[in-house]
């Protein structure tokens, strides 16, 4: 799994947001589209992509989109 994949796959989740936005160090909830809905659509994107299960939780502990990536990457 490569950071910059799993960037690539966090953005495709955000239907407004300009991908260019994107980096390893997006703080992801500072962002206008951020939502509930949106961290679903994380959850689901991990699951399906990486075969890993994360929660809420893991996303409220995290503040960049690497944060998240070194948490679904410890759990490969």
């Amino acid at each position: 799994m490569e950071l910059n994949d799993f960037v690539k796959n966090f953005a495709s989740q955000f239907e407004e947001t300009d991908s260019s936005v994107f980096s390893p160090e997006t703080s992801f909830k500072d962002l206008e589209e951020w939502s509930s809905l949106t961290a679903l659509s994380i959850i689901a994107m991990v699951d399906e992509e990486y075969n890993v299960k994360i929660k809420g939780e893991d996303i409220r502990n995290s503040a960049t989109i690497e944060d998240l990536y070194t948490i679904v990457k410890s759990r490969l």
